[in-house]
């Protein structure tokens, strides 16, 4: 069954590793007949939840007026949510975060998500693996607490030069993870 997949993509350099992972996660679903839309966070002005608690109040998902109002309906027509960042400070892109901070408001709006699954692609410059423990398990505990399934986690450590991807076989396992999407 076809299902209708989100990619945030979180870095702020286009083209970079993130972004080749992103596009090699998006061949590989749409290889399997899945629907795809990438949705650049770092492209967009999205501010950080203030936790006014006002979500759905003013008919848009977030009160406060930014680029979450262009992003608040593709998560609604989701069945997959993939994150794509590139690891900073052991964490999520800060052009990443807030857009994962304002899903808050679908919770607080009593508005539930049809998203059953959600997979991480991040990249970074450090060779240790364990340096990416901060991140995989605050996407861990994210999809805990929303009911997601984890259908993939890849990271591809030891990344500094824009091309560094290309050294190293994460594509490969992006593709094969998009591919991979039941």
């Amino acid at each position: 069954m076809a299902k209708n997949i989100l990619v945030l993509a979180g870095s702020p350099r286009r083209g970079g590793n993130t972004d080749q992972l992103a596009d090699a996660f998006t061949a590989g679903a749409e290889q399997a007949g899945h629907t795809v839309v990438r949705f650049r966070t770092a492209d967009k002005n999205i501010k950080g939840c203030i936790d006014c608690k006002t979500c759905f109040s003013k008919g848009t998902a977030c009160s406060i007026p930014d680029d979450f109002a262009e992003l608040a309906p593709l998560l609604e027509q989701a069945d997959v949510l993939v994150l794509a960042t590139p690891l900073y400070w052991f964490s999520f892109s800060a052009q990443l975060k807030p857009a994962i901070d304002k899903i808050y408001s679908f919770f607080i709006g009593n508005r539930p998500l049809k998203i059953k699954e959600c997979l991480l692609l991040v990249s970074g410059g450090d060779k240790e693996e364990r340096k990416f423990d901060g991140i995989v398990k605050s996407y861990q505990l994210i999809a805990e607490f929303l009911g997601w399934q984890d259908s993939g986690t890849l990271i591809v450590p030891g990344l500094h030069g824009k091309d560094d991807i290309l050294k190293s076989d994460g594509l490969r396992q992006a593709e094969a993870l998009g591919r991979g999407i039941a």
